[in-house]
């Protein structure tokens, strides 16, 4: 097949590429670098069945309407963008959801577009299931990710219903895994840099918060599973074992030996106190869940940063 991946320089669009791409696919990579990584684009040139286009999707795609597939990974997911680009990371999860729409249409393609655990804002149903409509600040420091994300749901839905579009939605949980920024603000390269450089790990709050971490390929195989399944409305992928802040940062410190003690920081505003998917859906009609235990997990992406400083 044909497969366009936008956002394909992005941690998680990186890995999803080169899935398709050891598939044996034709895959287009679509990136303008907002938060994607230049060397994940040049690594995936390496492949004769790649092409890289450089474009802002906000901007109308010019591509010819000749693909079976999109992945639409393109907005910038780091709590340290929603200060930076909050316009930006809003007008891609409309406008460009939009353009992505509007070629899945031109081209009879299936429509994947990724959606976050953050649509149910700071949750007061635990675990989170698709039928939970949520708790989110529309006007919060993070609603510019948080409702760009609802909006670009409701846009494909309707766009579904309107056009006929065939549209998948994934809410992805907590990834992670080798590729991910550095300095992206997220809590578990926070943690691995603190520590690799036997700094104090600075944990938000007293760390009592939880998340769920789901290894980066394990969520490709969600993505892909969902993509070529039968699943019209929302599906969660990610992993049900939840962890605190707190446990989380005390388990980076033990893998890497560091001498770094926990510095605790106020919590930022809106900051969700519980995060753990209901995968129920998954399991039972994508046959989907997590592979990859934490320890294991959290092993290669230290490797991997410590690669990144050699």
């Amino acid at each position: 097949m044909r497969i366009l991946v936008t956002g394909a320089a992005g941690f998680i669009g990186f890995h999803l590429a080169e899935r398709l791409l050891a598939e044996g696919h034709t895959v287009v990579g679509l990136d303008n670098f907002a938060s994607g990584q230049p060397a994940n684009a040049d690594a995936l040139r390496q492949h004769s069945a790649f092409t890289f286009v450089e474009h802002d999707l906000i901007q109308p795609l010019t591509l010819k309407p000749e693909f079976d597939q999109i992945y639409n990974l393109a907005c910038p997911a780091s709590p340290a963008d929603f200060d930076r680009i909050p316009l930006e990371i809003m007008a891609v999860c409309s406008d460009g959801v939009r353009n992505c729409l509007d070629l899945a249409r031109a081209a009879g393609a299936r429509l994947l577009h990724t959606s976050t655990s953050e649509v149910y804002g700071d949750p007061q149903e635990h675990p989170q299931r698709e039928t939970y409509w949520g708790n989110v600040n529309p006007i919060g420091p993070r609603a510019c990710y948080d409702e760009g994300k609802r909006f670009a749901e409701a846009l494909l839905v309707s766009c579904a219903a309107q056009h006929g579009v065939t549209v998948r939605i994934a809410r992805i949980f907590n990834t992670y895994g080798p590729r991910m920024r550095g300095d992206d603000g997220r809590a578990l390269p926070n943690f691995i840099n603190q520590a690799l450089d036997n700094q104090p790990v600075t944990v938000h709050g007293d760390g009592s918060q939880t998340r769920s971490f789901c290894y980066v390929t394990d969520l490709v195989d969600g993505l892909v599973r969902l993509m070529n399944g039968d699943i019209v409305g929302p599906v969660n992928l990610g992993n049900p074992v939840e962890i605190t802040m707190l446990e989380a940062a005390r388990e980076v410190i033990a893998l890497i030996g560091s001498t770094s003690t926990i510095e605790n920081l106020p919590r930022p505003k809106d900051d969700p106190n519980l995060r753990r998917p209901d995968i129920s859906r998954a399991r039972r009609e994508l046959g989907w869940s997590p592979q990859v235990d934490r320890a294991a997990g959290f092993a290669r992406t230290v490797d991997w940063f410590r690669q990144m400083r050699s």
